[in-house]
């Protein structure tokens, strides 16, 4: 990515960013509070309950429930919230491609308003 695209990007995403994440699972649980509240995600998101496994996901901070809710994103074409899981549970594999896609995406955006 050259430094005038860089430039161009950070001048138009304001102040916010483009995904807005938290890296800090909850630190006053104890092992056996994260199994259980994953074990209740793992049985929510097998339900279809995805938005209540992520925020228990979030909650933890447990990385497999993490890429899997984004997964389930990547597959709806919701491609920003996948990757803020990705990006959340640390999943370099899984976010590096969607990072490359949507930079491209961009950059042709951006080649289109000159």
């Amino acid at each position: 990515m050259t430094d005038d695209l860089k430039k161009q990007i950070e001048s138009k995403q304001g102040s916010q960013g483009f995904i807005k994440v938290t890296d800090n699972p909850v630190q006053d649980l104890n092992d056996q509070q994260k199994v259980a509240l994953n074990r209740k995600a793992n049985a929510l998101f097998n339900e279809g309950r995805i938005d209540m496994a992520e925020r228990i996901f979030i909650t933890t901070g447990y990385s497999d429930g993490l890429t899997r809710v984004g997964d389930v994103y990547a597959k709806k074409n919701e491609w920003l919230k996948a990757l803020r899981m990705y990006l959340l549970a640390h999943n370099k594999r899984k976010s590096g491609p969607l990072i490359e896609k949507m930079s491209g995406l961009v950059s042709m955006m951006l080649k289109d308003e000159e």
